[in-house]
Protein backbone atom coordinates (compact mmCIF):
# COMPACT_ATOMS: atom_id res chain seq x y z
CA UNK A 1 0.00 0.00 0.00
CA UNK A 2 2.77 2.64 1.04
CA UNK A 3 4.38 1.57 -2.57
CA UNK A 4 1.17 2.50 -4.33
CA UNK A 5 0.97 5.86 -2.08
CA UNK A 6 4.61 6.94 -3.36
CA UNK A 7 4.00 6.18 -7.06
CA UNK A 8 0.82 7.91 -7.02
CA UNK A 9 2.23 10.70 -4.94
CA UNK A 10 5.03 10.98 -7.40
CA UNK A 11 3.24 10.55 -10.58
CA UNK A 12 1.24 13.89 -8.78
CA UNK A 13 4.18 15.65 -8.51
CA UNK A 14 5.06 15.27 -12.15
CA UNK A 15 1.18 16.28 -13.43
CA UNK A 16 1.56 19.48 -10.79
CA UNK A 17 4.83 20.57 -12.06
CA UNK A 18 3.64 20.70 -15.71
CA UNK A 19 0.14 22.52 -15.06
CA UNK A 20 1.38 24.63 -13.04
CA UNK A 21 4.17 25.27 -15.34
CA UNK A 22 5.54 28.87 -17.49
CA UNK A 23 2.66 27.68 -20.07
CA UNK A 24 -0.25 27.59 -17.41
CA UNK A 25 0.87 31.31 -15.86
CA UNK A 26 1.18 32.87 -19.60
CA UNK A 27 -2.53 30.97 -19.95
CA UNK A 28 -3.98 32.66 -16.60
CA UNK A 29 -2.19 35.64 -17.11
CA UNK A 30 -2.78 36.59 -21.20
CA UNK A 31 -6.19 35.51 -20.79
CA UNK A 32 -6.77 38.08 -18.08
CA UNK A 33 -4.63 40.73 -20.19
CA UNK A 34 -6.67 39.92 -23.26
CA UNK A 35 -9.94 40.64 -21.50
CA UNK A 36 -8.10 44.11 -20.13
CA UNK A 37 -7.11 45.33 -23.19
CA UNK A 38 -10.75 44.31 -24.88
CA UNK A 39 -12.55 45.88 -22.01
CA UNK A 40 -10.17 48.79 -22.34
CA UNK A 41 -8.97 48.57 -18.71
CA UNK A 42 -12.95 49.12 -17.54
CA UNK A 43 -12.23 46.49 -14.73
CA UNK A 44 -9.54 49.36 -13.33
CA UNK A 45 -11.53 52.65 -14.49
CA UNK A 46 -14.80 51.01 -12.87
CA UNK A 47 -13.54 50.22 -9.19
CA UNK A 48 -15.51 53.12 -7.70
CA UNK A 49 -18.86 52.29 -9.69
CA UNK A 50 -18.23 48.73 -9.09
CA UNK A 51 -18.46 49.61 -5.12
CA UNK A 52 -21.17 51.49 -5.35
CA UNK A 53 -23.03 48.37 -7.02
CA UNK A 54 -22.01 46.57 -4.52
CA UNK A 55 -23.62 48.47 -1.63
CA UNK A 56 -26.93 49.32 -3.73
CA UNK A 57 -26.64 45.22 -4.20
CA UNK A 58 -27.78 44.86 -0.27
CA UNK A 59 -31.24 44.76 -1.93
CA UNK A 60 -32.39 42.26 -4.49
CA UNK A 61 -33.02 43.48 -8.09
CA UNK A 62 -34.28 41.04 -10.48
CA UNK A 63 -34.37 37.32 -10.72
CA UNK A 64 -32.26 34.84 -8.60
CA UNK A 65 -31.93 33.60 -5.12
CA UNK A 66 -29.88 35.80 -2.82
CA UNK A 67 -29.11 39.38 -2.67
CA UNK A 68 -25.94 40.71 -5.35
CA UNK A 69 -24.20 41.61 -1.96
CA UNK A 70 -24.59 38.24 -0.57
CA UNK A 71 -23.10 36.90 -4.07
CA UNK A 72 -20.07 38.93 -3.12
CA UNK A 73 -20.01 37.45 0.03
CA UNK A 74 -20.18 33.91 -0.53
CA UNK A 75 -17.62 33.83 -3.10
CA UNK A 76 -15.67 35.85 -0.51
CA UNK A 77 -16.24 33.18 1.85
CA UNK A 78 -14.48 30.98 -0.47
CA UNK A 79 -12.07 32.59 -1.55
CA UNK A 80 -10.74 34.60 1.60
CA UNK A 81 -8.88 31.60 3.47
CA UNK A 82 -5.86 29.75 3.99
CA UNK A 83 -4.76 31.57 1.00
CA UNK A 84 -4.48 34.85 2.91
CA UNK A 85 -2.44 33.74 5.65
CA UNK A 86 -0.49 30.64 4.76
CA UNK A 87 -0.92 31.41 0.76
CA UNK A 88 1.19 34.66 1.16
CA UNK A 89 3.76 33.58 3.53
CA UNK A 90 4.02 30.45 1.74
CA UNK A 91 4.84 32.53 -1.55
CA UNK A 92 7.35 35.23 -0.03
CA UNK A 93 8.89 32.23 1.73
CA UNK A 94 10.40 30.51 -1.74
CA UNK A 95 10.13 33.33 -3.86
CA UNK A 96 11.29 36.09 -1.81
CA UNK A 97 9.12 39.55 -1.14
CA UNK A 98 8.78 40.18 -5.12
CA UNK A 99 6.33 37.55 -5.06
CA UNK A 100 4.05 39.83 -3.49
CA UNK A 101 4.59 42.24 -6.39
CA UNK A 102 3.34 39.51 -8.77
CA UNK A 103 0.36 39.08 -6.58
CA UNK A 104 -0.72 42.59 -7.39
CA UNK A 105 -0.02 41.96 -11.32
CA UNK A 106 -2.37 38.85 -11.47
CA UNK A 107 -4.91 40.65 -9.25
CA UNK A 108 -4.92 43.49 -11.63
CA UNK A 109 -5.24 41.15 -14.59
CA UNK A 110 -7.47 39.22 -12.52
CA UNK A 111 -9.94 41.35 -11.93
CA UNK A 112 -10.69 41.73 -15.71
CA UNK A 113 -11.48 37.88 -15.69
CA UNK A 114 -13.40 37.73 -12.71
CA UNK A 115 -15.78 40.28 -14.20
CA UNK A 116 -15.73 38.17 -17.44
CA UNK A 117 -16.48 35.29 -15.63
CA UNK A 118 -19.27 36.69 -13.10
CA UNK A 119 -21.02 38.44 -16.34
CA UNK A 120 -21.00 35.26 -18.51
CA UNK A 121 -22.40 33.47 -15.14
CA UNK A 122 -25.73 35.60 -15.23
CA UNK A 123 -26.00 35.66 -19.09
CA UNK A 124 -26.03 32.12 -19.52
CA UNK A 125 -27.49 30.14 -16.16
CA UNK A 126 -30.11 28.27 -16.08
CA UNK A 127 -33.40 28.24 -13.62
CA UNK A 128 -33.72 24.53 -12.51
CA UNK A 129 -37.49 22.95 -12.15
CA UNK A 130 -37.22 23.55 -8.62
CA UNK A 131 -36.62 27.28 -8.77
CA UNK A 132 -32.91 27.20 -8.09
CA UNK A 133 -30.42 29.41 -10.78
CA UNK A 134 -28.01 27.53 -11.76
CA UNK A 135 -24.58 28.89 -13.15
CA UNK A 136 -21.21 28.85 -13.62
CA UNK A 137 -18.02 27.82 -16.32
CA UNK A 138 -20.38 24.37 -16.92
CA UNK A 139 -22.93 26.39 -18.49
CA UNK A 140 -21.68 29.21 -19.96
CA UNK A 141 -19.66 26.34 -22.03
CA UNK A 142 -22.74 24.51 -22.75
CA UNK A 143 -25.17 27.31 -23.31
CA UNK A 144 -22.75 29.38 -24.80
CA UNK A 145 -20.32 27.65 -27.04
CA UNK A 146 -22.72 25.01 -27.52
CA UNK A 147 -23.41 21.25 -27.43
CA UNK A 148 -20.58 20.14 -29.28
CA UNK A 149 -18.24 21.99 -26.29
CA UNK A 150 -20.36 19.74 -23.48
CA UNK A 151 -17.47 17.82 -23.25
CA UNK A 152 -15.30 20.92 -21.93
CA UNK A 153 -18.29 21.65 -19.39
CA UNK A 154 -18.32 18.31 -17.91
CA UNK A 155 -14.24 18.20 -17.50
CA UNK A 156 -14.76 21.49 -15.67
CA UNK A 157 -17.71 20.03 -13.04
CA UNK A 158 -16.13 16.98 -12.72
CA UNK A 159 -12.66 18.50 -11.56
CA UNK A 160 -14.39 21.56 -9.62
CA UNK A 161 -16.10 18.68 -7.75
CA UNK A 162 -13.12 16.57 -6.94
CA UNK A 163 -10.89 19.81 -6.44
CA UNK A 164 -13.87 21.22 -3.52
CA UNK A 165 -12.87 18.23 -1.48
CA UNK A 166 -9.56 18.65 -1.24
CA UNK A 167 -8.82 22.70 -0.96
CA UNK A 168 -12.18 23.62 -0.19
CA UNK A 169 -12.81 20.93 2.34
CA UNK A 170 -10.15 18.82 4.19
CA UNK A 171 -7.42 21.29 3.94
CA UNK A 172 -9.29 24.17 5.53
CA UNK A 173 -10.51 21.89 7.96
CA UNK A 174 -6.65 21.17 8.57
CA UNK A 175 -6.31 24.16 8.68
CA UNK A 176 -8.51 25.07 11.57
CA UNK A 177 -7.43 21.77 13.81
CA UNK A 178 -3.90 23.03 13.69
CA UNK A 179 -4.56 26.46 14.69
CA UNK A 180 -6.65 25.86 17.57
CA UNK A 181 -4.68 22.94 18.55
CA UNK A 182 -1.57 25.16 18.56
CA UNK A 183 -3.45 28.33 20.12
CA UNK A 184 -5.30 26.63 22.57
CA UNK A 185 -4.32 22.35 23.01
CA UNK A 186 -7.95 21.53 20.95
CA UNK A 187 -7.56 17.99 19.89
CA UNK A 188 -7.83 17.95 16.79
CA UNK A 189 -10.76 15.37 16.60
CA UNK A 190 -12.65 17.76 18.57
CA UNK A 191 -12.34 20.35 16.41
CA UNK A 192 -13.24 18.07 13.76
CA UNK A 193 -17.00 17.04 15.18
CA UNK A 194 -17.56 20.32 16.04
CA UNK A 195 -16.99 22.01 12.79
CA UNK A 196 -18.99 18.57 11.45
CA UNK A 197 -21.80 20.17 13.57
CA UNK A 198 -22.09 23.13 12.15
CA UNK A 199 -21.24 22.56 8.35
CA UNK A 200 -24.23 20.50 8.57
CA UNK A 201 -26.57 23.34 10.16
CA UNK A 202 -25.32 25.86 7.15
CA UNK A 203 -25.04 22.95 4.49
CA UNK A 204 -29.23 22.29 5.41
CA UNK A 205 -30.31 25.55 4.15
CA UNK A 206 -28.62 26.03 0.88
CA UNK A 207 -27.47 28.52 -0.45
CA UNK A 208 -29.66 31.48 1.51
CA UNK A 209 -28.57 29.76 4.32
CA UNK A 210 -24.91 29.91 3.41
CA UNK A 211 -25.49 33.51 1.95
CA UNK A 212 -26.68 34.67 5.28
CA UNK A 213 -23.73 33.11 6.96
CA UNK A 214 -21.55 34.58 4.44
CA UNK A 215 -22.95 37.99 4.34
CA UNK A 216 -22.75 38.40 8.30
CA UNK A 217 -19.12 36.62 9.15
CA UNK A 218 -16.96 37.62 5.43
CA UNK A 219 -17.45 41.49 6.16
CA UNK A 220 -16.78 41.28 10.11
CA UNK A 221 -13.93 39.03 9.83
CA UNK A 222 -12.29 40.79 6.81
CA UNK A 223 -12.65 44.18 8.70
CA UNK A 224 -10.61 42.33 11.75
CA UNK A 225 -8.18 41.28 9.90
CA UNK A 226 -7.18 44.54 7.72
CA UNK A 227 -7.54 46.71 11.19
CA UNK A 228 -4.98 44.76 12.75
CA UNK A 229 -3.08 43.75 9.98
CA UNK A 230 -2.75 48.54 9.43
CA UNK A 231 -2.16 48.45 13.00
CA UNK A 232 1.19 46.75 12.75
CA UNK A 233 2.13 48.49 9.44
CA UNK A 234 1.40 51.75 11.68
CA UNK A 235 3.73 50.44 14.61
CA UNK A 236 6.05 49.65 11.88
CA UNK A 237 5.72 52.68 9.90
CA UNK A 238 9.25 53.55 9.71
CA UNK A 239 10.33 50.71 8.13
CA UNK A 240 7.41 50.83 4.94
CA UNK A 241 9.37 52.23 2.31
CA UNK A 242 11.86 50.44 2.84
CA UNK A 243 9.53 47.02 2.47
CA UNK A 244 7.79 48.42 -0.43
CA UNK A 245 10.98 49.16 -2.52
CA UNK A 246 12.39 45.54 -0.72
CA UNK A 247 8.89 44.22 -2.67
CA UNK A 248 9.44 46.13 -5.86
CA UNK A 249 12.92 46.05 -6.88
CA UNK A 250 13.60 42.27 -5.75
CA UNK A 251 10.27 41.03 -7.69
CA UNK A 252 13.02 42.12 -10.79
CA UNK A 253 16.43 40.80 -9.13
CA UNK A 254 14.96 37.63 -7.44
CA UNK A 255 15.76 37.03 -4.13
CA UNK A 256 14.51 34.26 -0.98
CA UNK A 257 13.81 34.00 2.15
CA UNK A 258 17.25 33.52 4.40
CA UNK A 259 16.03 29.83 5.32
CA UNK A 260 14.70 29.32 1.98
CA UNK A 261 15.87 28.43 -1.52
CA UNK A 262 19.01 30.35 -2.28
CA UNK A 263 19.52 32.72 -5.45
CA UNK A 264 15.57 32.75 -6.07
CA UNK A 265 15.23 33.84 -9.54
CA UNK A 266 13.38 36.43 -11.00
CA UNK A 267 10.96 33.24 -12.59
CA UNK A 268 10.31 31.75 -9.38
CA UNK A 269 9.31 35.16 -7.69
CA UNK A 270 6.69 35.25 -11.13
CA UNK A 271 6.02 31.68 -10.91
CA UNK A 272 4.53 32.08 -6.59
CA UNK A 273 3.45 35.32 -6.67
CA UNK A 274 0.97 34.34 -9.56
CA UNK A 275 0.02 30.78 -8.68
CA UNK A 276 -0.88 31.71 -4.69
CA UNK A 277 -2.43 34.79 -5.92
CA UNK A 278 -4.44 32.58 -7.97
CA UNK A 279 -4.82 30.44 -5.18
CA UNK A 280 -6.27 32.76 -2.96
CA UNK A 281 -8.30 35.24 -5.14
CA UNK A 282 -9.58 32.38 -7.31
CA UNK A 283 -9.43 34.60 -10.77
CA UNK A 284 -9.51 32.07 -13.67
CA UNK A 285 -10.70 29.13 -11.56
CA UNK A 286 -14.42 29.46 -12.46
CA UNK A 287 -15.39 28.87 -9.02
CA UNK A 288 -16.68 32.53 -7.80
CA UNK A 289 -18.86 32.54 -11.24
CA UNK A 290 -20.95 29.37 -9.84
CA UNK A 291 -22.19 32.16 -6.57
CA UNK A 292 -22.93 35.21 -8.54
CA UNK A 293 -25.07 33.23 -11.01
CA UNK A 294 -27.52 33.24 -7.90
CA UNK A 295 -27.36 36.76 -7.94
CA UNK A 296 -31.00 38.40 -7.72
CA UNK A 297 -29.94 40.90 -10.21
CA UNK A 298 -31.21 41.95 -14.17
CA UNK A 299 -27.49 43.02 -15.48
CA UNK A 300 -25.13 40.26 -16.20
CA UNK A 301 -22.50 43.69 -16.02
CA UNK A 302 -23.91 44.48 -13.29
CA UNK A 303 -22.88 41.71 -11.07
CA UNK A 304 -19.18 41.22 -13.04
CA UNK A 305 -18.58 44.69 -11.41
CA UNK A 306 -19.15 43.58 -8.17
CA UNK A 307 -17.52 40.13 -8.77
CA UNK A 308 -14.32 41.86 -9.64
CA UNK A 309 -13.83 43.58 -6.49
CA UNK A 310 -13.78 39.67 -4.93
CA UNK A 311 -9.94 39.85 -6.74
CA UNK A 312 -9.43 43.58 -5.56
CA UNK A 313 -10.17 43.09 -1.91
CA UNK A 314 -8.48 39.83 -1.78
CA UNK A 315 -5.57 39.81 -2.76
CA UNK A 316 -4.99 44.06 -3.46
CA UNK A 317 -5.91 44.51 0.03
CA UNK A 318 -5.91 41.78 2.90
CA UNK A 319 -3.14 39.38 0.55
CA UNK A 320 -1.48 42.73 0.62
CA UNK A 321 -1.98 43.30 4.39
CA UNK A 322 -0.48 40.16 5.03
CA UNK A 323 2.47 40.60 2.67
CA UNK A 324 3.67 44.07 4.00
CA UNK A 325 3.49 43.16 7.39
CA UNK A 326 5.86 40.10 6.98
CA UNK A 327 8.07 41.91 5.05
CA UNK A 328 7.84 44.84 7.25
CA UNK A 329 8.40 43.37 10.46
CA UNK A 330 11.87 41.30 9.14
CA UNK A 331 10.06 38.02 10.01
CA UNK A 332 10.57 36.67 6.21
CA UNK A 333 14.69 36.41 6.45
CA UNK A 334 13.71 34.16 9.51
CA UNK A 335 13.80 30.56 10.38
CA UNK A 336 9.55 30.43 10.50
CA UNK A 337 7.49 29.27 7.07
CA UNK A 338 4.03 29.40 6.13
CA UNK A 339 1.54 30.30 8.87
CA UNK A 340 4.08 30.40 11.99
CA UNK A 341 5.54 33.18 9.37
CA UNK A 342 2.38 34.53 9.49
CA UNK A 343 2.05 34.45 13.25
CA UNK A 344 5.57 35.72 14.05
CA UNK A 345 5.04 39.00 12.11
CA UNK A 346 1.53 39.89 14.32
CA UNK A 347 3.00 38.47 17.25
CA UNK A 348 6.30 40.78 16.94
CA UNK A 349 3.97 44.04 17.02
CA UNK A 350 1.22 42.92 18.76
CA UNK A 351 0.22 41.31 21.99
CA UNK A 352 -1.33 37.63 21.21
CA UNK A 353 -1.06 38.77 17.24
CA UNK A 354 -0.03 35.20 16.86
CA UNK A 355 -3.57 33.89 18.46
CA UNK A 356 -5.25 36.71 16.33
CA UNK A 357 -3.83 35.01 13.18
CA UNK A 358 -4.90 32.06 14.66
CA UNK A 359 -8.67 32.72 15.16
CA UNK A 360 -8.70 34.44 11.61
CA UNK A 361 -7.23 31.17 9.81
CA UNK A 362 -10.39 29.79 12.16
CA UNK A 363 -12.72 32.12 10.82
CA UNK A 364 -11.60 32.29 7.60
CA UNK A 365 -11.35 28.06 6.89
CA UNK A 366 -14.52 27.99 7.87
CA UNK A 367 -16.15 30.18 5.36
CA UNK A 368 -14.35 28.77 2.75
CA UNK A 369 -15.98 25.10 3.74
CA UNK A 370 -19.52 26.90 3.02
CA UNK A 371 -18.19 28.28 -0.17
CA UNK A 372 -16.98 25.63 -1.67
CA UNK A 373 -19.53 23.39 -0.54
CA UNK A 374 -22.06 24.92 -2.93
CA UNK A 375 -19.56 25.37 -6.00
CA UNK A 376 -18.57 21.37 -5.30
CA UNK A 377 -22.86 20.85 -5.40
CA UNK A 378 -23.87 22.23 -8.49
CA UNK A 379 -21.00 20.91 -10.32
CA UNK A 380 -22.17 17.60 -9.06
CA UNK A 381 -25.63 18.37 -10.05
CA UNK A 382 -24.38 19.46 -12.97
CA UNK A 383 -23.06 15.76 -13.48
CA UNK A 384 -25.62 13.63 -12.05
CA UNK A 385 -28.70 15.80 -11.83
CA UNK A 386 -30.84 17.09 -8.79
CA UNK A 387 -30.53 13.98 -7.28
CA UNK A 388 -26.92 13.81 -6.16
CA UNK A 389 -27.30 17.12 -4.19
CA UNK A 390 -27.92 15.42 -1.08
CA UNK A 391 -25.53 12.66 -1.16
CA UNK A 392 -22.93 15.44 -2.36
CA UNK A 393 -23.71 17.32 1.12
CA UNK A 394 -23.73 13.99 3.25
CA UNK A 395 -20.18 13.31 1.64
CA UNK A 396 -19.33 17.07 2.57
CA UNK A 397 -19.99 17.38 5.81
CA UNK A 398 -18.56 13.88 6.99
CA UNK A 399 -14.94 14.55 4.91
CA UNK A 400 -14.74 17.56 7.48
CA UNK A 401 -13.69 15.50 10.40
CA UNK A 402 -11.60 13.55 8.36
CA UNK A 403 -9.55 16.45 6.84
CA UNK A 404 -9.01 17.50 10.60
CA UNK A 405 -7.35 14.64 11.74
CA UNK A 406 -5.45 13.75 8.43
CA UNK A 407 -1.92 14.52 7.03
CA UNK A 408 -2.56 17.12 4.37
CA UNK A 409 0.94 17.42 2.41
CA UNK A 410 -0.66 14.93 -0.44
CA UNK A 411 -3.97 16.43 -0.41
CA UNK A 412 -2.92 19.93 -0.91
CA UNK A 413 -0.70 18.95 -3.70
CA UNK A 414 -3.80 16.98 -5.62
CA UNK A 415 -6.04 19.64 -4.57
CA UNK A 416 -3.65 21.85 -6.48
CA UNK A 417 -3.30 20.17 -8.73
CA UNK A 418 -6.88 19.94 -9.37
CA UNK A 419 -7.24 23.27 -9.69
CA UNK A 420 -5.05 23.56 -12.76
CA UNK A 421 -7.00 21.05 -14.21
CA UNK A 422 -10.70 23.10 -13.33
CA UNK A 423 -9.07 26.14 -14.37
CA UNK A 424 -8.10 25.16 -17.92
CA UNK A 425 -11.43 24.49 -19.54
CA UNK A 426 -12.44 27.94 -17.61
CA UNK A 427 -9.86 30.10 -19.87
CA UNK A 428 -10.60 28.24 -22.93
CA UNK A 429 -14.29 29.40 -22.79
CA UNK A 430 -13.15 33.24 -21.15
CA UNK A 431 -11.43 33.19 -24.76
CA UNK A 432 -13.70 31.68 -27.05
CA UNK A 433 -16.66 34.04 -25.51
CA UNK A 434 -14.71 37.50 -24.76
CA UNK A 435 -16.66 38.38 -27.87
CA UNK A 436 -19.85 38.03 -25.96
CA UNK A 437 -18.28 39.98 -22.98
CA UNK A 438 -17.13 43.20 -24.61
CA UNK A 439 -20.93 43.30 -26.46
CA UNK A 440 -22.91 42.90 -23.10
CA UNK A 441 -20.42 45.43 -21.78
CA UNK A 442 -20.67 48.14 -24.82
CA UNK A 443 -24.26 47.86 -24.76
CA UNK A 444 -24.46 48.31 -20.96
CA UNK A 445 -21.86 51.84 -21.03
CA UNK A 446 -23.37 52.72 -24.62
CA UNK A 447 -24.42 56.31 -23.03
CA UNK A 448 -20.99 56.90 -22.17
CA UNK A 449 -19.31 55.68 -25.42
Amino acid sequence: MQSFLASLNSIVVVVNSYVWGPWMLVLILGTGLLLMLRLRGLPLLKIGYGFRQLFAGRQKKGEGEISPFNALMTSLAATIGTGNIVGVATAIGIGGPGALFWMWCSALLGMATKYAEAVLAVRYREKSPDGHFLGGPMYYIKNGLGKNWLWLGAAFAFFAMLAGFGIGNSVQANSVASALESAFRIPPYVTGLVMFVLVGLVLIGGIRRISTVAGALVPAMSLAYVAAGLLVLVLNIGELPAAIVEVVSSAFTGQAAGGGFVGASIALAIQMGVARGVFSNEAGLGSAPIAHAAAATDSPVQQGLVAMLGTFIDTLVICTITGLAIVVTGVWNGAAKGAAMSQAAFASSLPGGDILISLALVLFAFTTILGWSYYGERAAQFLFGVKAVLPFRILWVLAVPAGAILEMDFVWLLADTLNALMAIPNLIALILLSGVVVKLTNDYFKPEL
